[in-house]
């Protein structure tokens, strides 16, 4: 049975700067929305929204019949899904766990097992597009997992995303996801190389983005990136600290299968670099900063 808005009480756990609206926009569809944080202040936002609140993760997951975790990383994942008092522990056999965190392949397989154990259906479900892209309900969706709780989650996606799509069993939605990590980081890092060549060289950068955006050099990158990076706004839609996390994940999982990344390689240390440097918690197009420093500028302009 399709999880539609009449059949389906979701309990949403983390509310930050994409489960927030990630949230509100299953709400905008007709979901009934329970919602746990830590910052309560969040929590409470969501409630003047429309929204219900929970003050743990059990009393969020208590009725629900389908769970959505968005946390930071695997640790919090096994933390929310496998830890004690959690999802697994709480949510009613027959019922579903998705989890859109950006976490290791390996985690989402455990979370797949632990959760069959207590016949419990579960999905991986990361998501690509930013912050504007959960605002907008216009992400893409990685899935893994199998076809039949697939296809019963379809309609929850499709309130949170233009592109929907199952990419294999438990873990494969991850794996994706760290290859979309890794062509969005050397794309960045591109971008940032080619900005502060254009500003080196006195071309007109409004103008030289424009026209190279129009071409084979063009990227959702550059479009989503290229008026805030102009304006020197790194205000974040996802962290460096984040993209440091995933860059991991893109490189130990490689190797683990015997794949090359070389690029991105070099790209992860520079990220590692750019977060030692203390700018973890701007956004990723903050690699232009990077890139500065190397050229020997300051990274303000100043």
């Amino acid at each position: 049975m399709a999880h539609t808005p009449d059949n389906t009480r979701i309990a949403f756990i983390g509310l930050g700067i994409m489960g927030a609206p990630m949230a509100r926009n299953l709400l905008k569809a007709g979901y009934d929305v329970t919602a746990y944080t830590r910052d309560t202040g969040k929590t409470e936002a969501f409630v003047k929204d429309g929204g219900k609140g929970a003050s743990s993760v059990a009393e969020a997951v208590r009725g629900a019949n389908v769970v959505i975790t968005m946390v930071p990383a695997s640790p919090q994942v096994e933390e929310v899904v496998l830890g004690e008092g959690g999802v697994l522990d709480n949510l009613a056999e027959g019922g579903t766990v998705i989890d859109m965190s950006s976490i290791t392949p390996q985690t989402s397989t455990e979370v797949a097992e632990a959760a069959k154990a207590k016949e419990i259906k579960a999905l991986d479900a990361p998501v690509s597009g930013g912050e504007a892209g959960a605002i907008e309900a216009a992400l893409s969706i990685m899935v893994g997992g199998d076809q039949e709780t697939f296809d019963a989650a379809k309609p929850v996606f499709e309130a949170l995303g233009k592109t929907v799509v199952l990419c294999g069993p438990a873990g494969s939605g991850q794996t994706v996801k760290a290859a979309n990590q890794l062509i969005v980081a050397v794309n960045i890092q591109a971008v940032a190389e080619a900005v502060v060549f254009l500003e080196k060289s006195g071309v007109d950068l409004t103008a030289a983005l424009d026209v190279l955006n129009g071409g084979l050099a063009g990227s959702t990158v550059l479009t989503r990136k290229k008026e805030s990076i102009l304006a020197g706004n790194y205000k974040p839609g996802f962290k460096i600290d984040l993209h440091h996390k995933d860059m991991g994940i893109v490189t130990d999982a490689a190797r683990s299968v015997g794949a090359a990344v070389p690029a991105g390689a070099l790209v992860a240390q520079l990220v590692a670099a750019l977060r030692q440097q203390g700018d973890g918690r701007l956004d990723h197009s903050a690699l232009v900063r990077g890139v500065k420093r190397l050229s020997g500028e300051s990274p303000d302009g100043t």
